[in-house]
């Protein structure tokens, strides 16, 4: 058994937990930005379709015919802006998933390097303090391709949100957080309690 090798497994593994925890603050923090503004391309699509079902032409503005293309134009551009907005936030969750991602990779590398110099017991043996390596890679693992998945649907959503479709834009909220997964969060943060003491130990 290489000590050597478990202590370099150990330090990538506090690194890993370390970024794990940003990540899921960062993660949570973005996302509750994405609400209000999910709220306000519902808001721009009720409006867009009240425009559609006034006749202009009916109204004192009659005699203003440019005043609905006028209106559909700022409305259009007011959803860009919130598109914009979003597709940046976008960005932000797909870098913070890049970065975890690069991190459990590269604990799982060295892993992997290492296991002709640790044997069986070394890499299971657990305490009331310590978890088992491969209890921490598992745990990692688990957390990484939660993440993985998030980005993905919410990727998703955004695109067929872009699409224009009204009366999907005016679902925006619900469906925004239909996905969310507040069991794979708890458990990440059971995680992170179950590591601490570890994280925190040199």
């Amino acid at each position: 058994m290489s000590k050597s090798a478990l202590l370099t497994i150990h330090q990538a593994l506090r690194r890993s937990f370390h970024s794990l925890e940003n990540n899921q603050k960062l993660w949570k923090s973005v996302l509750a930005e994405c609400i209000p503004l999910m709220a306000s391309l519902e808001n721009l699509a009720e409006q867009s379709r009240a425009l559609s079902n006034v006749q202009i032409s009916n109204t004192p503005l009659k005699d203003f015919p440019e005043v609905e293309e006028l209106l559909r134009f700022k409305l259009s551009q007011a959803m860009d802006t919130v598109l914009c907005k979003l597709h940046e936030n976008m960005a932000s969750l797909q870098s913070l998933r890049d970065s975890l991602t690069n991190q459990v990779s590269t604990v799982v590398q060295l892993y992997e390097q290492n296991t002709d110099t640790l044997d069986l017991v070394t890499v299971t043996e657990r305490s009331a303090t310590i978890p088992s390596v491969v209890d921490m890679l598992e745990w990692l693992q688990d957390a990484e391709r939660h993440y993985r998945q998030q980005f993905v649907r919410r990727k998703t959503l955004l695109h067929a949100l872009s699409s224009g479709n009204l009366n999907f834009l005016a679902t925006a909220t619900k469906k925004w957080k239909e996905l969310d997964t507040p069991g794979a969060e708890d458990q990440i943060t059971d995680t992170l309690c179950k590591v601490s003491f570890f994280v925190e130990s040199s």
